[in-house]
């Protein structure tokens, strides 16, 4: 007898898939793979997957994360994926997951006693198969935990950098940490945003809690000040401290006809006489 091809073993393995379709999903629903969602759920999860590993086993790509059968069930595997993206280890993890489908299977295909050596064939393709399955469910973990990191960087990054109303037509910004050029993007974002919608004229950036002002760092402070001037808002830098402008001068920074001031409380005196206005003890 002559040996089976491995076109004709993808087709055994893909006829077995098929025939024993409701064992392996019943066994498929409990493991930890489909974890997260009730049994229900885990069932029809658990035929889509089938489905798309035996579409990828039948046309011999088993082994390719970029199948068109695994192609099919991705958005799948990246909804499983963010049940297990801030667990510590994912790669431990993910191979215990895969393993208990590959065991499922392969408890199953031993059953049917192929001779002529396709048995053992039949076992590896399933096995590619299923390792390629954990490949694309870590891939998409790793990914959904990139965006969260960065979803998270950015919503820190918007809080600390407040825009706060000092005075009718005086906004201030406080910058803390280092100003890198995420932060700085979104502080500039956000101080346009708040110079249209309360028509303020003047803009003060307080760097006093900035550690350090490094060529970098003043040039996003001037790319933010002229941002907002052709908003029509005048821009002072409030936080000078006497190490940063040392530093700033040994560097040879120069910002310009920006106007600086010491103190915070500088700035706001500046800013209420540029519009005009002053503030006085009573009765003087």
């Amino acid at each position: 007898m002559s040996t089976p091809s491995d076109a004709e073993i993808n087709s055994i393995v893909g006829e077995f898939l098929e025939r024993r379709r409701e064992s392996i999903v019943a066994d498929w629903s409990g493991a930890r793979f489909f974890q997260g969602t009730d049994q229900e759920q885990a069932v029809l999860d658990g035929g889509e997957v089938l489905t798309g590993l035996r579409r990828a086993v039948v046309a011999g790509d088993g082994d390719k994360p970029d199948a068109a059968g695994f192609a099919d069930i991705r958005t799948l595997l990246q909804a499983l994926a963010t049940q297990q993206e801030h667990e510590a280890d994912l790669v431990s993890q993910t191979a215990r997951r895969t393993s208990a489908l590959k065991a499922s299977l392969l408890r199953l295909w031993h059953e049917e006693q192929l001779g002529d050596g396709a048995e053992a064939r039949g076992a590896a393709v399933l096995s590619g198969a299923v390792d390629t399955l954990g490949l694309i469910l870590l891939d998409a973990a790793i990914t959904a935990g990139r965006d969260t990191i960065a979803s998270q960087r950015e919503q820190l990054a918007e809080l600390s950098t407040p825009v706060i109303k000092l005075w009718d037509g005086i906004l201030a910004i406080p910058l803390i940490g280092t100003l890198d050029t995420m932060r700085s993007q979104v502080a500039t974002e956000s101080l346009l945003e708040a110079i249209l919608d309360q028509q303020a004229k003047v803009a003060i950036l307080d760097i006093t809690g900035v550690p350090t002002v490094d060529t970098m760092v003043a040039q996003h402070l001037l790319r933010t000040a002229l941002a907002a001037r052709l908003m029509g808002a005048e821009c002072v830098i409030s936080g000078i401290r006497p190490q940063i402008a040392h530093t700033m001068v040994q560097l040879g920074i120069d910002l310009g006809d920006v106007v600086t001031r010491a103190r915070l409380a500088d700035a706001f005196e500046y800013a209420l006489g540029s519009l005009g206005l002053s503030v006085r003890p009573d009765g003087a």
